[in-house]
């Protein structure tokens, strides 16, 4: 009895101890098993950076019929993924309508989309429809705009720019401050200092 009273008498001295440290060990366990919650960050923005480079290139698109659509020569561009546009350097693009008609644009600059369907030529900008005959059978004359900058829409066959331009139409030729012209439509606007010349077609 004497012997079982010492060892309670031991154990109690030690029991505070014993729990503490269980304590302890409980807690060190919860803290790691708990998980951290970091409040989210500001969005970041993409980059304006290129993520690509080409150098003396010719890229080529076709129809579903795997008739030539587009060709786009340069003697750089940069492609940046944040808008999904080209800067292309020395840029000559060929496009061709569903009708098989030619449209060619060239520019010491130029913006493009991916597939070169919208291009905003820069410096030196110069867009030629070629002659073509229209459904009815009346021959279209070769267009050409030229300017500083020029917005071209090549399946819409729109040209836009809101500085001078030079239009020339067969033998005809305009100079405005702005413009924009539909080929759909067959609807030109001009605006500002607005100059033509026309040339009598002669009489049969």
């Amino acid at each position: 009895m004497r012997l079982l009273r010492q060892a309670w008498d031991q154990l109690t001295l030690y029991l505070p101890v014993f729990l503490m440290g269980v304590l302890a060990m409980a807690t060190y366990w919860l803290v790691r098993s708990t998980p951290v919650f970091v409040p989210p960050g500001p969005a970041t923005a993409a980059l304006h950076q290129p993520d690509y480079f080409m150098r003396n290139f010719s890229v080529k698109t076709f129809d579903a019929a795997g008739k030539l659509k587009s060709e786009v020569l340069g003697g750089e561009a940069r492609h940046f993924p944040d808008t999904d546009m080209l800067e292309i350097e020395q840029v000559r693009i060929r496009s061709f309508d569903p009708q098989g008609r030619l449209t060619t644009a060239t520019a010491r600059r130029a913006i493009a989309n991916s597939d070169a369907t919208e291009v905003q030529l820069i410096g030196g900008a110069r867009v030629v429809r070629t002659a073509a005959r229209s459904a009815a059978g009346k021959v279209q004359p070769t267009m050409t705009f030229t300017g500083e900058f020029l917005h071209a829409f090549m399946n819409a066959e729109r040209v836009k720019s809101h500085k001078p331009v030079e239009l020339t139409r067969g033998k005809d030729t305009f100079t405005s401050d702005s413009m924009d012209f539909d080929n759909k439509l067959r609807v030109m606007q001009l605006h500002g200092r607005v100059r033509g010349t026309l040339v009598p077609t002669p009489a049969p």
